[in-house]
């Protein structure tokens, strides 16, 4: 019994190490890139750090589920919130994969393609994003957990950093096009949103 406590806890250790090394080394990446120091991200072509990105990116999923089941509840959350958190994550994750399809597999993994401006995209230019924030919200809320709060929060970084990396890359790839884009629609949410918003359910 003493054995498998102290497997348990060895393998939740190494699933919280696992997920923070790697989350807080790609959230480097990304703002490295967003301000100028480095140019990984987006990788515009399949090289190594496209590979590299999206390969750490299944590990830290695999490590967070690993963790949610390994410290669950260390947070002592009550059920209705644990329940409110699990309605964020699977909303959060619906409205991530429609937002997805709108753009597109290859611009949705940082690669070429072209300037979507309609769907999800009319209301923020980075709807993902918004949706993975979210998600990523009802996720350490309903892992009810410590460990994985502890790695959300520079997950959140992560997404929140993104779009400030991809900017510079979007103007050059688009131009004017682009400009007049991010004139006009917030780059997460704002009152162009709610508006767009109220106007999509008067029309239906």
């Amino acid at each position: 019994m003493i054995g498998d406590g102290f497997a348990s806890v060895s393998l939740t250790t190494a699933a919280f190490a696992v997920a923070l090394v790697l989350v807080v080394a790609n959230l480097s990446a990304i703002v490295a890139s967003a301000v100028g120091v480095a140019d990984l991200w987006p990788p515009g072509e399949r090289g190594w750090y496209f590979y590299a990105h999206w390969g750490l990116s299944q590990v830290v999923n695999v490590a967070l589920f690993a963790l949610a089941i390994g410290d669950w509840g260390s947070l002592g959350l009550p059920i209705p919130v644990v329940a409110a958190g699990g309605i964020l994550f699977v909303g959060g994750m619906a409205a991530a994969l429609a937002a997805g399809y709108d753009l597109g597999v290859s611009e949705t993994s940082g690669l070429e393609g072209d300037l979507r401006t309609g769907g999800w995209y009319r209301y923020s230019r980075n709807p993902q994003y918004v949706a993975y924030v979210v998600a990523t919200v009802g996720f350490a809320v309903v892992a009810n957990s410590v460990l994985v709060a502890a790695v959300c929060l520079p997950l959140l970084g992560w997404w929140l950093a993104l779009p400030l990396a991809e900017e510079p890359w979007l103007r050059e790839q688009y131009g004017r096009a682009y400009e007049r884009y991010a004139e006009q629609t917030p780059r997460f949410v704002g009152r162009k949103t709610f508006r767009e918003l109220a106007g999509s359910r008067s029309s239906v």
